[in-house]
This record gives C-alpha cells, sequence and structure tokens, in this order.
C-alpha cells in the first residue's frame, strides 16, 4: 500500500437544503482513509449516510465542511479516477452485453474493434464469454451484475466505488457474486469502497469494516481491521471462528443503531 491515501475524507459533513428553508445533515464529521490496494466496507442502518459519502469520494457533490482528497490531491468535481457500481443496473437495454462493457471505452476514444475486442475478454474473465450478444433482458439478475461488474472494470478505475451492488440478489448469486468480486480484485488491487447493510458480507470481503451511526447527523462510530488470511471462499471464511468473533463484537456496537435506524424508517 501506498504512503498517500487512495480517499482521504477529512472532518467531512454534508448537509442538505430542504424545501422550507432549514437543512438535513445527514453526516457529521466522517474522517475516513481508503489506502491504496485496500478494501474497506461499511456498514450501517438505513438513512445513515452510507451512500452520501460514496458520492462525496465519487465528486457528485462537495462536502459542506471538511475536505476529500483522492491520492492526495482535493478533489474538486467528478473522481476521474474512480468507477462506480451501483445497486440500481446502469445497463443500456437496446445494447448487448458485449456492447454495453465496451461503450466506457468507445467514448473515451477507443478505436471501436479494439474496445469490442477487450470487452470481450472482460466478459470471459466475469464467466460470460458465451453471452457476449445477449441483451440485459435475455440475462439473470445475476449476469446482469456480472456485465455490471465489466463495464467498471474495463476502464482500468484506481478505486472501486460499491454501493450495495449484489443487494437485490439471492443469498447463493450474492455469495458466487462475491467471490468473483475478490478473485478479480485479488488479481490487481484497488482500493475499495463497498457499502452493504450485510454485516457478514462486510467481513467476507474486506480487509476494514466501518460502522456509521443512525441519521441524521451520522458519524463514524468504529472502524475494525479484519484479521482473516486471504485468499478467502466466503463460504469457509464464515465458518472460522475469527469470523464469528469480529461478527460478535461488531454487531455488539451496531445493534443499537440499527434499532434506531428501523424505528426512524417506520420498520420499512
Amino acid at each position: 500500500m501506498g504512503e498517500t491515501a487512495a480517499v482521504a475524507l477529512s472532518e467531512v459533513s454534508i448537509a442538505f437544503r430542504l424545501a422550507d428553508g432549514g437543512a438535513y445533515e445527514a453526516v457529521q464529521s466522517a474522517t475516513l482513509n481508503v489506502e491504496d490496494g485496500e478494501f474497506v466496507a461499511i456498514v450501517g442502518p438505513t438513512g445513515c449516510g452510507k451512500t452520501t459519502l460514496l458520492n462525496v469520494a465519487a465528486g457528485l457533490f462537495p462536502p459542506s465542511h471538511g475536505r476529500a482528497e483522492i491520492f492526495g490531491a482535493g478533489l474538486d468535481g467528478l473522481n476521474g479516477q474512480a468507477g462506480y457500481l451501483f445497486q440500481q443496473e446502469a445497463l443500456f437495454p437496446w445494447k448487448t452485453a458485449l456492447e454495453n462493457v465496451a461503450i466506457g471505452l468507445e467514448v473515451a476514444g477507443t478505436p471501436r474493434t479494439e474496445a469490442r475486442y477487450r470487452a470481450q475478454d472482460w466478459l470471459t474473465r466475469v464467466g460470460l464469454g458465451a453471452f457476449a450478444e445477449r441483451y440485459p433482458h435475455m440475462l439473470s439478475g445475476g449476469q446482469r451484475k456480472r456485465v455490471g461488474l465489466a463495464q467498471v472494470l474495463i476502464r482500468d478505475p484506481k478505486i472501486l466505488l460499491m454501493d450495495e451492488p449484489f443487494g437485490p440478489l439471492d443469498a447463493q448469486t450474492r455469495q458466487i457474486m462475491g467471490n468473483l468480486l475478490l478473485e478479480l480484485w485479488s488479481a490487481d488491487r484497488k482500493a475499495v469502497m463497498f457499502v452493504t447493510h450485510d454485516l457478514e458480507e462486510a467481513i467476507a470481503l474486506s480487509d476494514r469494516v466501518v460502522i456509521m451511526s443512525a441519521g441524521p447527523s451520522a458519524r463514524i462510530m468504529g472502524d475494525w481491521r479484519v484479521p482473516l488470511p486471504r485468499p478467502r471462499d466466503i463460504a469457509e471464511v464464515k465458518l472460522e471462528r475469527a469470523f464469528h468473533e469480529l461478527h460478535r463484537e461488531i454487531w455488539q456496537a451496531l445493534k443499537d443503531e440499527v434499532m434506531k435506524g428501523y424505528a426512524q424508517t417506520g420498520g420499512g
């Protein structure tokens, strides 16, 4: 890992103006560093500002207070060194899997033939080499997520921002996608900020687990290093004693905040 953090959020607060002229503070004084090559998961109750922090790191909006730096440089505008994988799919329904993966390169000026050659290679790497000519509606949910992952990784971002990317999938498919992500990440370790509600998923995937309090004015209230060796298989790592001990320790700190968030959202 390098000496300069890939993402450095320093005393970041984020407030949004309301229609009545007031303000809603989503996040308060959050400080978080993600080193180059480090996988950091952010966990917290619904509405606690996890995605908001991700959006600040993406440069989608500036912090109200504090500072965001990318590899030591202040972030002004969109973060061109980051790839963003959203919870909702970002595939064009009228384009094939191959075209969806290639389009990012083509828009950036890569010749069409080269872009499609590289797109085919990435589809093969995510296990969809034989599905290049299929349209999104012809693919399963897990397959569409694989296309989305290839779509982001083909541009070789230095930072990968992931907002509950496997949330809509069933448990078995999530596990398969988690192992695929770990395999791809291990081959070329990028800095990862991974937002999830699932504490087990966070521990199984990451080097560190950061937890946030319930909003409004959510804050970072804990940061745990995950002592589990790599490479990991998600199903196997969940059987280890160290996994259960860490899960128990983090859950003790997180459970009250989860109940607060649950109550604030009316149990939804």
